[in-house]
C-alpha cells in the first residue's frame, strides 16, 4: 500500500511540474528497486523462521459447522489483501499485513458476528 502511495506522489509531482519526467523516472526506478530488495529480505527471513500460512475460518454459531475455510500462502497474502481492500474498504487490512510483517503467529483475529451468527478466526501458522 505504501508503495502505491509513494508512486502516486511522484506521478503527481511530475504532473504539477515539480519534477521533470526524467527525475520522476529515476525516483520510480529507485522506489521499485527498494521494494524488490525489501521483498527479497522478507522472503529470505520467512523461509527460515517466519510463519508460512494465513488461515481464515468462518464458523456458523448456530450449528457449529465451518462455513468457509481459506488457506493462503503468506507470500501471496499482501497482494490478495490489497485486492480484498477494494471490496471491503472499511476493514483495516493494512493492520493485518503489518502484524504478519512483524512476525505475529497463532490466532491474530477472533471476531463474533452476532448479526450473521458467525465466528471469524484468522491464524498465522
Amino acid at each position: 500500500m505504501v508503495y502505491s502511495e509513494e508512486r502516486m506522489k511522484i506521478l503527481k509531482m511530475i504532473d504539477e511540474g515539480k519534477l521533470t519526467a526524467e527525475e520522476g523516472a529515476r525516483l520510480l526506478t529507485a522506489l521499485s528497486e527498494s521494494r524488490k530488495t525489501s521483498r527479497a529480505k522478507n522472503t529470505a527471513s520467512s523461509s527460515t523462521s517466519s510463519p508460512r500460512w494465513l488461515r481464515i475460518r468462518v464458523t456458523d454459531l448456530i450449528n457449529g459447522k465451518t462455513k468457509a475455510t481459506v488457506n493462503l500462502p503468506l507470500g501471496m497474502m499482501e497482494a490478495c489483501l490489497n485486492i480484498a481492500s477494494q471490496y471491503a474498504p472499511d476493514i483495516a487490512f493494512n493492520e493485518l499485513i503489518d502484524a504478519v510483517n512483524a512476525g505475529a503467529q497463532g490466532k491474530i483475529i477472533d471476531v463474533v458476528d452476532e448479526v450473521d451468527s458467525e465466528h471469524i478466526e484468522i491464524f498465522i501458522e
